[in-house]
């Protein structure tokens, strides 16, 4: 059977969980299907027996976006193989080992790849531009569902996400800012186009939390004017019912004085209550209906009846010919009384990202032919000079060149204790110096600052929807409607029940039916709380990705942790070294094959070789050796290895080149990198190793020319709050394993004393993958702990992927949550918080579905029979405002949440 070779770009694909998604749909039609997705998950290899068409058209079912990079390829079948080695050449460069000495220009191939990543990413995408939008006139759930309609186009629109609670848009697009816009109001809302700090324009400058702050200022304070105009009308009428007045026209001076009243209610409508009329007809134009379209039915149909019944009282039935202009009124005012104070309680839900931009500093001061120059912040550039002084915050990222101190991170990563820094360290902006001065040279502006990464991220996942909220965008698409329904039934029910005033009961009932059922309720139920959730995680230093990694965050019920870095202090040094050989400079060669590492134990083997102390018992001094190691390579897993050129000296088979130059191989790495080279470990290398290795060392074995030469002892610390943040892992009922490339011993050492219940020792990078892939097939929800860079496949496999303690731009694209604080205990906040924000969704979505359950029965009368009570439309007016007020409230309490 033919096979297919072919590249996908992805579009909407946010998270591991959309990866799994793809592949189990695409496995179900082609289960030899063979599909690669990269860290970014913007792109898909994919070699399978389905065309490309069949297989775009499986993602597309699933609400994905997909495109045909490369063509398909009729003959796999060499391609096949070459497919699968450039898979394993990425993964390799990917994922740095779990080894200690792992390889040395990893740094260098991750930049070459991610460089060549975002050559080919411009390619693909170099139409697309990220557009942020204000909307106006969307009141309610059912108006975020037509919108998303009117901009349901994936050729020109690859990512949309509406936020309901703050009212704006984001999307990545094709189109214009114009055209987007246009395709808005076709729909019959409004937008403009939302600019940030880092983006001015003449004509609006102000950062975009700014700018929504400005929007709901302005249209708070005209809810109140608006309210108070019409609760004055509305207030004394009702008062005039309630102690015994006259609802009805009996007299031609009656007549005119209600017609008067009339008049005056319908001032109110049309200046109090002119939003909802006119989104009801922009509706009704555009064939779909919303919140809007229900409370101008509800108020006109009110207002309309009284109306008739003053120029036309006789046409009426005694007893039905009632007046309701105060029900209009009122109604009126309390929606828009409700809807001032859910604006102001909705305003409480972007502090955490008003506390982030808070930190940002406006001037620097730029050292310039040594004096200290106050420039604007966005004058700076890289490679300027700027000095700190204690107690100033740090303006923009740098590098310190001149001076320590101490500086106070917590705004940024949670973590309390501030942090010592010194010459060569980094800074980032909006933290802030404590004790000292310091001078330090810029090296990120604007975008790129980890700050405004930060804030970009936290809003981006603001906007972004969990699962759970798509029950309630089902429902709020038929709501609207079917409350209409439900209206004219009521109206045919007691118009047919034959009772005394009938035609009053009928008018009452259908308006109450009409009133009451506020889909605000539901629309508010998941995206308040996602927002203060999401910005409670970032005040504790976690970066959540997503709304599906928040929910999903709470379902883990195994998690996954790598131990270099996690679980240990990422800190490790040598604490044994024995050498079997005094002819070799065993320390000259390690510190010649780990030059330029970047890894933690590489760079632990480096210090020791550097170490004055260490060469006493060499043969050679340390400057007395010049060495040309070529042929470096890297054994994944294992070790590296490299040529050293000589002059035929020194002991062992070695080779000769073309040139009659002695080679000498050299190895560096654990127990399976001898084994696979045949070095023999015995003799008193099997009693070091056994007696290093119960105290929880990594072995390191040096071989020069096919023979073991020396051996190291490696121990990495582990931190000191791993222990209790384990335990509390256990709980919060998780299971928790331990992911090694370090041997069973040290493993099982580490395990023992952090209380670990289960881990895995001697794993190559993949091996991580297939545990995880394991405990999913049973069913379990995994979480994954990394640093982000190494176990960037894992991290991505994983139901949720935790980036511990890097922040970098590598750990954002890999993981589903980065954590900026290097601490487990930060894995555990995270899970609290996402409990605990997903219990305040579900009880906003039980009330919201409990309030429309019961209050439109007993609007449509089901207490009358019993009772002989039937809900006034001013009380249902009040509900249906108490409602949406009610849901925001319960979300902020959130904001007083903190994980024990």
């Amino acid at each position: 059977m033919t096979s297919y070779t072919f590249e996908l770009s992805l579009a909407k694909v946010s998270c591991g969980g959309c990866v799994r998604k793809i592949e189990a749909q695409l496995k179900n039609q082609d289960p030899n299907l063979e599909i690669e997705v990269t860290t970014t998950r913007d792109r898909a290899h994919i070699t399978t027996v389905m065309k490309a068409a069949e297989v775009i058209e499986q993602i597309t079912q699933l609400g994905y976006v997909a495109d045909l990079i490369t063509p398909n390829i009729n003959d796999a079948s060499d391609k096949k193989e070459d497919i699968k080695e450039s898979k394993k050449d990425n993964k390799n460069d990917d994922k740095a080992s779990n080894h200690p000495v792992i390889e040395t220009r990893v740094a260098e191939t991750n930049a070459i790849e991610t460089d060549k990543s975002n050559a080919e990413e411009s390619q693909a995408r170099e139409s697309l531009s990220e557009l942020n939008l204000l909307l106006e006139g969307v009141t309610c759930a059912s108006c975020v569902n037509t919108i998303e309609k009117a901009l349901d186009k994936p050729e020109q629109i690859q990512s949309l996400n509406i936020n309901f609670a703050n009212r704006t848009a984001h999307l990545n697009t094709s189109l214009s800012n114009n055209e987007v816009i246009a395709l808005i109001e076709s729909a019959g809302y409004g937008a403009s186009v939302l600019f940030d700090s880092e983006r001015p324009n003449p004509e609006n400058s102000a950062s975009p939390e700014d700018q929504r702050a400005k929007r709901d200022a302005k249209e708070y304070n005209q809810k109140v004017t608006h309210s108070k105009l019409a609760l004055a009308l509305g207030i004394p009428l009702m008062l005039y019912g309630v102690l015994g007045g006259s609802m009805s026209v009996s007299t031609p001076t009656e007549q005119l004085i209600w017609f008067i009243v009339g008049v005056l209610t319908l001032f109110i409508l049309v200046y109090a209550g002119k939003g909802y009329f006119t989104g009801a007809w922009k509706a009704l134009k555009n064939c779909h209906a919303n919140m809007d379209t229900l409370i101008a039915l509800g108020t006109g149909t009110a207002w309309l009846y009284s109306m008739m019944v003053v120029v036309l009282p006789s046409a009426f039935p005694t007893g039905s010919a009632h007046l309701y202009f105060e029900a209009s009124a009122m109604i009126i005012g309390l929606i828009n009384l409700g809807q001032a104070l859910e604006l102001k309680a909705r305003g409480k839900t972007s502090e955490s990202i008003r506390r982030l931009l808070d930190l940002k500093v406006k001037t620097a001061q730029v050292v310039h032919h040594d004096k200290d120059v106050e420039t604007a912040i966005e004058r700076v550039a890289v490679g300027d000079r700027v000095r700190v002084r204690a107690g100033e915050k740090i303006p923009l990222d740098g590098r310190i060149d001149a001076g320590q101190t101490t500086i106070n991170e917590s705004m940024l990563t949670g973590e309390p204790i501030p942090i010592e820094k010194q010459t060569g360290d980094m800074v980032s902006a909006g933290t802030i110096n404590e004790e000292g001065s310091f001078t330090f040279v810029v090296t990120k502006v604007g975008k790129e600052t980890r700050l405004s990464q930060i804030v970009n991220l936290v809003e981006k996942a603001q906007n972004s929807k969990p699962p759970i909220s798509h029950l309630a965008d089902r429902i709020s698409a038929v709501f609207v409607p079917t409350v209409m329904v439900l209206a004219i039934v009521t109206a045919l029910v007691w118009y047919n029940v034959g009772i005394e005033n009938n035609v009053a009961y009928m008018m009452v009932a259908a308006t109450s039916v009409l009133i009451i059922a506020c889909p605000c309720a539901l629309g508010l139920a998941t995206p308040i709380s996602t927002m203060i959730g999401i910005g409670k995680a970032a005040e504790h230093g976690a970066l959540i990705r997503n709304g599906e990694s928040l929910q999903q965050a709470s379902d883990i019920d195994v998690m996954l942790l790598d131990k270099t870095g996690t679980i240990t202090q990422g800190k490790p040094k040598v604490v044994h070294y024995q050498s079997f050989s005094d002819r070799v400079s065993v320390l000259d060669y390690v510190a010649a094959l780990e030059k330029g590492s970047t890894h933690p134990l590489a760079q632990a083997l480096s210090q020791f070789s550097a170490n004055s102390e260490s060469w006493s018992s060499e043969s050679q001094s340390r400057e007395a050796t010049a060495l040309d190691i070529t042929d470096f390579q890297t054994h994944t897993g294992i070790g590296v290895s490299g040529v050293l050129k000589g002059e035929g000296e020194g002991e062992g088979e070695g080779k000769v080149d073309a040139d009659g130059i002695k080679q000498k191989r050299i190895l560096l790495g654990n127990k399976a990198m001898m084994q696979h080279f045949n070095i023999a470990i015995e003799g008193d290398a099997v009693k070091y190793a056994s007696a290093w290795q119960d105290e929880a060392n990594t072995l390191v074995y040096f071989s020069i020319d096919n023979e073991l030469t020396a051996m190291f002892g490696i121990t990495d610390p582990i931190r000191e709050d791993a222990t209790s943040a384990i335990a509390r892992f256990h709980r919060q009922g998780i299971h928790v394993v331990m992911l090694t490339g370090d041997n069973p011993q040290t493993a099982e050492a580490v395990a023992k004393q952090t209380g670990i219940d289960e881990f895995h020792a001697n794993l190559m990078p993949d091996d991580k993958l297939a545990h995880i892939k394991a405990f999913q097939a049973k069913g379990r929800i995994v979480g994954m702990v990394g640093d982000g860079i190494n176990d960037a496949p894992a991290l991505a496999q994983a139901n949720v992927g935790f980036a511990i303690g890097s922040g970098t731009d590598v750990a954002i694209e890999s993981a589903d949550i980065t954590l900026l604080r290097s601490s487990l205990h930060s894995v555990s906040n995270v899970i609290a918080l996402s409990s605990a924000t997903m219990s305040n969704i579900k009880q906003n979505l039980m009330g919201a579905f409990l309030y429309n359950s019961l209050g439109i029965p007993i609007a449509a009368g089901l207490l009358f029979p019993m009772t002989g009570w039937l809900l006034s439309p001013i009380v249902a007016g009040l509900a249906m405002s108490l409602s949406s007020l009610t849901v925001v409230t319960n979300a902020n309490r959130l904001r007083f949440y903190s994980p024990r």
